[in-house]
């Protein structure tokens, strides 16, 4: 309303100028003399202005004139469009400056004027493959999933827009959690443009969340193919599917596949721990104990894990302590000034009883790098080697707030896990677990258990008299075994998942 009153004003004040500066022009003096072929005009104020407007708007319609003829032309000599063409000019100008006009609103993020020039677009050009992408994609920006999903189904029907619809559609469904439903459609749009990054990349993370490990090997091999991933990011990520692939064989009783898939994974990437336990394993059951220690000493020297440990004590199940250290020896030679080299040897010495030995084994590793586990183990060295209960519980108590030492933690999202994945179970990342101590959080805990090392380190200091005063009852109060008995985690501490890391370590160290 107010519009239109503003319209009407503006009228009737164009309408007031021009009477004024007619008026003003027929009351001036003097005018233009022209010549023409020695006859002479004299025109006054008024009758110039005039006659220059008509001669502005004679030149415009000569000029139309030349370009109709033109088009005529091109129409005789063949061009069956160039009439309409002609005719369509001044649409085709709306219509694109329309649509750029929709294009700078989709980027300054206003979705309801962008949706109104695409379809102001669309009525002057008449190209769906152009508009309906800008409808689409303001429609998503306002919010409107309906208008965009309809917009992306007509996309389809035409051959040049078809993989921008099935993508649209892909984006849709994954963003409403429908993976199977986005799986199919990403399939779609692979077969469309196989050459497509990001849809490579999605159809690889859908079908590793699914647990479609052929699939994924054979996405994997075209990103290889295409040039979209480097040769040994291909094979690292190549091993890692192809245990995964392993694992699920394993669990339907396919054991002869199941070793097979497990020893490529281990070819492919000897470094990837849980690869070369599921291949010595299968070395193991075929009774080839020889590759199966030369599988697990070389990983070993790349990174040495606990359950590469467990997987090479279960070579020879049945050999005696002394036996079985000076075999782990062997295993271990490559990197023997490893953190887990060290506690790995400790603890082999812990079951064969040999306490001092144990001690040189562990060095230092309880003051350079304190764990829950090294400092454990020296709980139970100090506990063999006959110490106080105060000085073991006071290990004990170091332990329980010490750092839990390497565990399988995500690069991407840190989050830690209990057990390796191909794909991390929070930000489904694909290949991203790597075995390594998690960053140490800055929480705090309200239970004042941080105080249990000082008070039974204080306790350390007392006489055996001082423990056994009955005026001193004070250790039966801090100091009690139910304080360091098991306890449920918090809802801090259940993200961290802590490897099962016991000072002896069951199946290869016990006696």
């Amino acid at each position: 309303m107010l519009w239109s009153l503003v319209k009407i004003l503006l009228f009737v004040a164009a309408i007031a100028g021009l009477t004024y500066g007619a008026g003003w022009l027929m009351e001036s003096d003097g005018g233009v003399m022209i010549t023409v072929a020695g006859v002479e005009y004299t025109l006054g104020p008024l009758q110039a202005v005039i006659a220059l407007v008509a001669l502005v708007v004679l030149c415009w319609l000569l000029f139309k004139l030349m370009s109709f003829l033109v088009a005529v032309l091109k129409f005789l000599n063949g061009d069956e469009t160039a009439i309409s063409r002609y005719f369509d000019r001044n649409r085709e100008k709306k219509g694109y400056q329309a649509l750029a006009d929709g294009l700078l609103a989709l980027a300054s993020g206003e979705g309801a004027t962008a949706i109104d020039k695409a379809r102001k677009a669309e009525r002057y050009l008449g190209k769906p493959e152009l508009t309906n992408l800008l409808t689409a994609q303001a429609a998503e920006m306002s919010g409107d999933r309906k208008k965009a999903t309809e917009v992306y189904k007509k996309l389809l029907a035409d051959d040049s827009t078809r993989f921008v619809g099935v993508r649209g559609l892909m984006k849709q469904t994954l963003s409403e959690g429908k993976t199977d439903a986005a799986l199919k459609l990403a399939k779609t749009a692979f077969a469309l443009k196989p050459r497509h990054e990001e849809t490579q990349d999605t159809l690889l993370r859908l079908q590793a969340d699914t647990g479609d490990w052929a699939g994924a090997r054979a996405t994997l091999g075209a990103k290889l193919r295409h040039g979209s991933l480097p040769r040994d990011v291909h094979k690292r990520r190549d091993a890692v599917l192809a245990l995964s692939e392993a694992k699920d064989i394993l669990d339907e009783d396919a054991s002869v596949e199941a070793r097979e898939k497990a020893i490529e994974a281990n070819k492919l990437s000897p470094d990837l721990i849980p690869a070369a336990v599921m291949a010595a394993r299968s070395y193991i059951s075929q009774g080839k104990a020889r590759n199966a220690s030369r599988l697990l000493q070389k990983t070993w020297q790349a990174q040495p894990h606990p359950d590469l440990a467990a997987a090479y004590a279960e070579i020879a199940p049945d050999e005696d302590p002394a036996a079985r250290i000076k075999r782990f020896k062997t295993l271990i030679k490559g990197n023997k000034d490893h953190a887990e080299s060290q506690m790995l040897m400790a603890e082999l010495n812990i079951a064969a009883e040999d306490f001092p030995e144990a001690r040189r084994a562990l060095g230092d590793l309880y003051e350079t790098d304190p764990t829950t586990r090294s400092l454990t183990i020296m709980a139970a060295i100090e506990r063999g080697e006959g110490a106080k209960d105060a000085v073991v519980k006071g290990w004990l108590a170091r332990a329980l707030t010490a750092p839990r030492g390497p565990q399988w933690v995500c690069d991407k999202c840190h989050h830690i896990h209990a057990d390796w994945a191909p794909v991390c179970e929070n930000c489904k990342a694909f290949d991203t677990l790597a075995w390594t101590a998690p960053p140490e959080s800055e929480v705090r805990s309200a239970t004042g258990v941080e105080m249990l090392p000082l008070i039974v380190g204080a306790l350390e200091d007392q006489s055996d008299d001082d423990l056994e005063d009955e005026d001193a009852p004070i250790e039966a109060e801090i100091v009690d075994e139910d304080d360091f008995a098991p306890r449920e985690p918090d809802e801090e501490e259940e993200n961290y998942a802590p490897e099962a890391t016991p000072a002896v370590q069951p199946g290869f160290v016990e006696k």
